[in-house]
């Protein structure tokens, strides 16, 4: 089965059937791809709410292995033939890809930083700053090892009085604990509070300086199984954003570590040239190993495997200066 839905000759085409997580942020994303997809295509497109594992467990992800949680139930209902092409947020999607699943597109990417949301409107130094004056530490929530790492090392640097809390949830919940002063900040993707319409709640931007974002965070994924559609869905390919997040996931792919390790990484592309920094650490933040490396890219049939060879030559440095131990129970 290909996945495609046929109409009669004559008759309308019946619509793509586009499966996505229920979540309002996923509901967002994936309704500006229907629109596009309906542009490049010519024919309507429907929303499909799947349930993933992800969505209904309330363990954290570090507990329940993270790689795949939230695109498993998709990809199972693509080769299935129950939908004709799925969206995911790229930074769920495990590196490696079930067979006859084709990657038939990734849109041009959002803002890719992280976002600091905090109470009374404050910057994160603002806010450790004021509580330090009041003898307390503030209380950040975050669900993501790799920016309790990248946080803890930056307040270890500075001597900041900091706690990292811990959380799950959807925007709402998050926000939620700010709001009901349970904790004094949050830190949530840029890219899904703006497709959210929340860019206003966002107190800091932070920047890669401090806060190196996950491989892949604010591109999408459009995954599919017919290879003519896939073909046409070719038109929504971004391919600088393409390059950069192969480097990034291949770097992650290099190192065996799934979406919930202490990973962060990010490719920018100017002119030809393609720049990737990497890091690795313990939640802590004790350890934090930082590297970059840069290499020629030519955006043509080959940039994908030059992006891929970029990733997997800084994963090999990193390697070498002990990033294996720092990460926990690798993928094998």
């Amino acid at each position: 089965m290909n996945g495609q839905l046929s109409s009669p000759p004559g008759a309308p085409e019946q619509p793509l059937r586009l499966g996505t997580r229920r979540s309002a942020l996923a509901m967002a994303q994936s309704g500006m791809v229907a629109r596009e997809v309906s542009r490049v295509t010519g024919r309507p497109v429907e929303l499909v709410e799947i349930t993933t594992y992800g969505d209904t467990s309330r363990e954290a992800l570090a507990q329940i292995g993270g790689t795949g949680v939230f695109v498993s139930a998709l990809r199972d209902a693509l080769l299935e033939g129950r939908i004709d092409l799925a969206v995911h947020s790229l930074k769920d999607l495990p590196t490696a890809a079930p067979a006859g699943l084709r990657l038939a597109a990734v849109p041009e990417r959002e803002d890719f930083r992280d976002a600091l949301v905090a109470r009374d409107g404050l910057s994160l130094q603002e806010l450790v700053e004021k509580l330090a004056g009041s003898g307390r530490a503030a209380r950040i929530g975050t669900g993501s090892p790799r920016r309790m790492a990248q946080l803890n090392a930056w307040a270890a640097a500075r001597g900041a009085a900091l706690e990292t809390v811990p959380i799950r949830g959807n925007v709402d919940t998050r926000i939620g604990y700010v709001a009901s002063g349970e904790l004094d900040a949050v830190l949530l993707a840029t890219a899904g509070l703006n497709r959210l319409g929340r860019s206003a709640e966002i107190t800091e931007h932070l920047d890669p300086e401090l806060m190196v974002p996950a491989p892949g965070q604010g591109a999408l994924a459009v995954e599919c199984v017919d290879a003519g559609l896939a073909a046409q869905l070719g038109a929504l390919d971004h391919t600088p954003t393409r390059a950069a997040v192969v480097a990034e996931r291949a770097l992650l792919a290099a190192l065996e570590a799934g979406c919930s390790a202490p990973v962060a990484a990010l490719a920018t592309w100017a002119g030809t040239e393609l720049r990737l920094e990497g890091v690795v650490g313990t939640t802590d933040g004790a350890t934090l190993l930082r590297m970059t490396a840069t290499g020629p890219l030519v955006l043509d049939g080959t940039a994908e495997e030059q992006a891929a060879a970029l990733g997997r030559a800084l994963a090999a440095r990193l390697l070498d200066q002990g990033a294996a131990g720092l990460m926990g129970e690798r993928n094998r």
